[in-house]
């Protein structure tokens, strides 16, 4: 029996621009761009592709928290978060033995639910074991410090 392919390709494309800025295109939508901040070389014009990192970290969680709360017959009302990461800008300038990726990432949830802390404990676990920018991170050996907070409606 001949088994489906369950695997998505995923792609982007990019053009250097100038100094260390990069026009980016992503199927149909809107090009744009990544920049540095000057004191990288940049014009700070646009988030550097770290801040583009932490971003893909909501933004993954807020498509797999209401996927999974859906399963799990789960109610909230809202979502926010917050993301920094710690680098090592040694790494980045070539330092042997220093990684140029994320050192840390602090990832704070808070949801506005009347559900127990047992169910919100269970959301994040499974969100946290199939949300693919989460797992990326933690796989490249970055420290999460995640924290949710229900926030009561």
């Amino acid at each position: 029996m001949a088994q489906s392919s369950t695997l998505l390709k995923v792609s982007a494309s990019g053009k250097w621009e100038s100094g260390v800025k990069t026009t980016n295109f992503v199927r149909n939508f809107p090009s744009f761009q990544m920049d540095e901040p000057v004191e990288l070389g940049g014009t700070d014009a646009w988030p550097n592709p770290l801040e583009f990192v932490a971003a893909a970290l909501n933004g993954c969680n807020g498509v797999m928290i209401p996927l999974v709360a859906n399963e799990l017959n789960f109610s909230f009302s809202a979502i926010d978060f917050e993301t920094s990461g710690i680098i090592d800008i040694r790494g980045l300038l070539g330092e042997e033995g220093v990684s140029p990726h994320f050192q840390k990432v602090r990832f704070h949830v808070n949801i506005q639910t009347d559900e127990r802390e047992e169910r919100v404990h269970e959301l994040q676990k499974e969100v946290e074991r199939r949300c693919p920018v989460f797992n990326l991170l933690a796989d490249a050996g970055v420290q999460l410090e995640v924290k949710w907070n229900k926030v009561n409606r």
